[in-house]
């Protein structure tokens, strides 16, 4: 293999990574549907949890516990504020180059929800 394939595989490889962790910030930062919860209302229901765990049959203990688990972690990522200004800057820099490569229009990276400024940002026209 050439030094000159090496390269391109290893560049292929840093765009794919750049690309992914654009996207999967980009879902993670999106807006759920229904009331935002907050972390009053999610310290509440912990509470609750713990009350009712004490009286629960060994199904709904096990359906508590995992309910317990997922507002933690609920909790924990409200404190994070995901940023994704980095991953969206490095996106940009990658985003033509791959999309070049791999055929990616501008209307499949709209319809996965990137912003038309950003792909504007990137270069990438919306003949693409």
């Amino acid at each position: 293999m050439s030094d000159d394939h090496k390269a391109a595989l290893a560049q292929g490889r840093h765009e794919s990574r750049v690309v992914r962790d654009y996207l999967e910030a980009l879902k993670s930062s999106k807006p759920k549907r229904g009331r935002k919860r907050t972390a009053e209302s999610i310290q509440k229901r912990l509470d609750k949890i713990e009350v009712e765990l004490s009286s629960a049959d060994p199904l709904n203990e096990l359906l508590l516990l995992q309910e317990r688990r997922d507002l933690q972690d609920e909790f924990e990522a409200l404190g994070s504020g995901a940023d994704i200004s980095t991953a969206e800057a490095e996106f940009v820099k990658v985003a033509l180059d791959y999309s070049n490569r791999r055929h990616i229009s501008y209307v499949t990276w709209r319809e996965i929800g990137v912003d038309a400024a950003v792909l504007k940002r990137a270069g990438i026209p919306r003949s693409l």
